[in-house]
């Protein structure tokens, strides 16, 4: 008589169930993985110093192919190789993620400003390039809060940048703050300089000491698209408030 071997067939099949879902979720985790690090990478927007471009509370998606490769593209920044490669060079405008040169760990985002051999400087709040003034243009002012949290309506301008990329800049500070008159900055070989559109309130590669001009090898990615953005005071896993608190006008804006 054939003796039944029922039991082990149950015990096969649930180990065959679970070394699938092990499978599949492996699978998953380096298809997540192979996308990060090649094609896109999400980030979201801590702080205001891209204001009114970019605005606390953001979610955006940077191609990481834009710029080419170096190990800051690879999560971690594991030491495997050194510079870039497929590299193609940031463009005068571009709004890009890069390592703090500091430390090269932390992301910031900024806008590019000055190429490699640019000189640099701000004058009574007016951006200069190679010694000639960038045209920008006052528009209505822009709501923001001042240094004490309060609310303010405070300068905006519509700037021009040699090669043709406007954007809107402000000045919460009018054309005096602290970083509204610099000395030159001459933009060194394999660098580029870096700035906040909110210009009275950007730690940027005006101040020397935090962070400097930007070394090609520590661009991550060029920001593309808002893909999630909700009030600066609100909680995202909070869905049941998303109706109020989500920013819906700003979902899939193409950045520039």
């Amino acid at each position: 008589m054939a003796r039944s071997d029922t039991g082990s067939d149950v015990k096969g099949r649930d180990e065959g169930g679970l070394g699938e879902t092990v499978k599949v979720v492996v699978q998953a985790l380096l298809i997540a993985l192979v996308v990060r690090t090649l094609l896109f990478q999400p980030f979201n927007i801590p702080s205001g110093s891209l204001v009114p471009t970019l605005l606390v509370g953001d979610y955006l998606f940077t191609s990481k192919y834009s710029y080419g490769y170096s190990k800051h593209s690879i999560p971690f920044s594991p030491p495997l190789f050194n510079g870039r490669i497929w590299s193609a060079e940031p463009k005068r405008g571009d709004i890009a993620v890069f390592k703090l040169p500091k430390d090269n760990s932390t992301d910031y985002i900024k806008r590019v400003i000055g190429l490699p051999g640019d000189r640099i400087q701000m004058i009574e709040g007016v951006l200069h390039i190679n010694g000639k003034a960038v045209e920008r243009r006052r528009v209505e002012d822009y709501v923001t809060t001042d240094p004490y949290g309060r609310r303010a309506s405070v300068p905006q301008y519509l700037e021009t940048l040699p090669g043709g990329v406007s954007h809107r800049v402000i000045e919460r500070d009018g054309d005096t703050g602290y970083w509204d008159n610099t000395n030159v900055y001459t933009v060194a070989p394999g660098t580029f300089f870096m700035m906040g559109d909110n210009r009275d309130n950007s730690t940027d590669s005006r101040d020397e000491q935090s962070v400097g001009a930007v070394p090609f090898e520590n661009f991550v990615g060029r920001a593309e698209i808002i893909f999630f953005s909700i009030d600066e005071n609100a909680s995202a896993w909070k869905v049941w408030e998303w109706p109020w608190t989500v920013r819906w006008s700003r979902l899939l804006n193409v950045i520039r």
